[in-house]
């Protein structure tokens, strides 16, 4: 292992479709030589390649199963089994309950089910559930999404970042976050719903939830296509006093 810091790369943060110069959720978190890749949303694959081949990462971790967090798994499995990549065992795959099966349906074309374990040695996410892969601490706390979604603290040399995968606010996340040096929360809704289920951030709630958590520092993500990332970062700042980023893609974040 190196003395790498943590830190994070947004590969997109698009909702709930890429843009041009804007693939959806993905973000690659290291640290330590460790390389997770977060959320594999539309279009984070290739940009995922600009830093780590699929052969070198040492886990993927899927927030939840909506295509915008996580469709590029399906280009990734014939990347790892039918291309240029020889994986020396399959890459550790953690996700929420159903993933395995949920890619194999969409991958198999025949009588015979698509070998998605040969690329992929899945562990499903619970609440609570805890792993270490190299120097990184992945810690899951299930969230608000209306489906099975979790929340992830990574935890390293004494640093951390928490990601709220999408979510309303709600006290796993709030606990999860709890003094953690990066929040990065999205901030999809420019209003909460009036009767719906509500199901994301809006910029305020993301500040919220910073302030609640006592983060040192917000980054907002998964912007909608309702708001800038301008208008984000104004509008969380009413709710948190402390440092605010946008997750613009290709930035890089230490912790």
């Amino acid at each position: 292992m190196t003395s790498e810091s943590l830190r994070f790369t947004v590969l997109g943060s698009a909702t709930p479709y890429p843009t041009v110069d804007n693939p959806c959720s993905g973000y690659l978190v290291s640290g330590g030589g460790t390389r997770v890749w977060v959320d594999a949303g539309s279009g984070t694959l290739a940009q995922l390649q600009r830093h780590v081949w699929l052969d070198e990462l040492d886990a993927i971790w899927i927030s939840h199963l909506h295509a915008d967090h996580s469709a590029d798994l399906l280009t990734a499995y014939y990347g790892a089994l039918y291309a240029d990549i020889e994986l020396a065992a399959p890459i550790p795959l953690y996700g929420p309950p159903g993933i395995a099966d949920r890619l194999a349906h969409f991958l198999t074309n025949t009588s015979t089910r698509s070998p998605v374990e040969s690329a992929f040695a899945i562990e499903e996410l619970h609440d609570g559930h805890e792993v270490r892969v190299g120097a990184l601490t992945l810690a899951s706390r299930a969230v608000a999404h209306g489906l099975p979604a979790f929340g992830l603290r990574v935890e390293a040399e004494g640093r951390s970042l928490v990601y709220s995968g999408d979510t309303a606010p709600c006290p796993g996340l709030t606990s999860l976050a709890e003094g953690c040096d990066v929040l990065l929360c999205e901030a999809e809704s420019a209003e909460a719903p009036a009767a719906d289920e509500q199901v994301h951030h809006t910029p305020e709630d993301a500040g919220g939830t910073a302030r609640s958590a006592r983060a040192g520092r917000l980054v907002v993500t998964h912007v909608g296509r309702f708001l800038t990332p301008e208008q984000a970062v104004a509008r969380a700042s009413t709710r948190f006093d402390g440092p605010i980023e946008y997750a613009a893609p290709g930035a890089a974040f230490s912790v």
